[in-house]
C-alpha cells in the first residue's frame, strides 16, 4: 500500500514540493514521467496541473496533494487541509491601470474585473457589499485592461513586477495564500497512519526552519543572565571549558528573534558565538 501524492507537474511549486519531500528523507525522481515512486517510503507522486489537484484528491485518485491554498478555495472541492507548508506565499490582489486615481473600494461598483479566481472574487465582493461583473479568463489576466476586456484585474501577486510591467498597480488585497497539503476526507486507517508519519517528518523540517542552533562561550558569573536569554526547548546545555571560570552553552533561538538575542548575549559577556542552521527539529 502506498500514499499517492499529487504535485504540480512543473514550475517553482513543483520544485519546492519535491524539495520538501527530499528534506523529509524521501527519495523521489521525476525524469519527465507523470508519476514516480519513492524508493525508501511507501509513496507515489503524481504530476498534475495545479487546478486539477483538488479534484483528484477529492475523488480519491490521489490521497494527498500539495497545492496553493488559493486553488483549494477557488475549486471548492471536498478536501481537508492537513498542513500549511510555509512556502509559495503570495496574495490575491485587485489591480487597476496605473494612471487611475483610485479612491477606494467603491470604485469597483459597476466595473468589470478579469480574473482566474471568480469564486474568491465574488465572495470578496459580497463581503464588501460591492456589485461588479466578473470576466473569467484562464491566463494572461494582466493584459485585460489594456485591450478593453475589463476595467481591472484580480490575480496572484508575489513581487508585483508583472503588474508593473503591464501598466497596473495593486490597490486591494483580496486574500493571502501559501502551499498547503490537502488530503482526501475518506482515507483508510492504514493510509491515515502513513499520512501521520509523513506529517511528522514535514513538521520536523518546517519547525527547524524557524530556529537556529547557537553555541557560545561565557564566563561562569554571567551564566544565569545568559541562560535566561536562551531557554532553548527546555533549557540550554551548559558544558565546562578547559579554561577555568568559563563554560560553553548550546541552545536554539527563533529565527525572527535572532539579531535581538545576539546583541543581548554579547552585552551579557558571551563570546565566540556560532550560529548554525537546523536540519530537523523533533519536539
Amino acid at each position: 500500500m502506498k500514499l499517492k501524492v499529487a504535485v504540480q507537474k512543473g514550475g517553482r511549486l513543483s520544485e519546492k514540493s519535491l524539495a520538501l519531500l527530499r528534506s523529509c528523507g524521501i527519495k523521489v525522481s521525476n525524469g519527465g514521467k507523470l508519476r514516480s515512486e519513492a524508493t525508501n517510503f511507501p509513496l507515489e507522486v503524481l504530476y498534475l496541473r495545479d487546478d486539477d489537484i483538488p479534484q483528484y484528491v477529492a475523488d480519491g485518485v490521489a490521497d494527498l496533494g500539495i497545492v496553493g491554498e488559493n486553488v483549494v478555495k477557488e475549486k471548492k472541492k471536498a478536501v481537508e487541509i492537513a498542513e500549511a507548508l510555509g512556502f509559495a506565499k503570495c496574495r490575491l490582489s485587485m489591480a487597476v491601470q496605473r494612471e487611475i486615481d483610485y479612491p477606494g473600494l467603491d470604485w469597483f461598483n459597476g466595473k468589470k474585473i478579469a480574473t482566474s479566481y471568480p469564486n474568491i472574487v465574488q465572495k470578496f465582493l459580497d463581503e464588501k457589499g460591492l456589485t461588479a461583473e466578473i470576466e473569467e479568463i484562464s491566463g494572461s489576466v494582466e493584459i485585460a485592461p489594456s485591450i478593453g476586456l475589463a476595467d481591472s484585474v484580480c490575480d496572484i501577486v508575489s513581487t508585483g513586477s508583472t503588474l508593473l510591467a503591464n501598466g497596473l498597480k495593486e490597490v486591494e488585497t483580496v486574500d493571502r495564500s501559501e502551499a498547503v497539503l490537502i488530503q482526501n476526507m475518506n482515507l483508510s486507517a492504514e493510509k491515515a497512519e502513513l499520512v501521520e508519519k509523513l506529517l511528522f517528518r514535514i513538521r520536523a523540517v518546517n519547525k527547524a526552519d524557524k530556529f537556529k542552533y547557537i553555541l557560545l562561550n561565557a564566563p561562569n558569573d554571567s551564566l544565569d543572565e545568559i541562560t535566561s536569554l536562551l531557554p532553548g526547548m527546555k533549557s540550554p546545555t551548559v558544558l565546562p571549558l578547559a579554561k577555568e571560570g568559563w563554560s560553553s552553552l548550546h541552545s536554539v533561538v527563533k529565527e525572527d528573534e535572532f539579531w535581538e538575542v545576539i546583541d543581548r548575549l554579547r552585552s551579557a559577556g558571551a563570546e565566540g558565538i556560532l550560529v548554525c542552521p537546523i536540519e530537523k527539529m523533533v519536539l
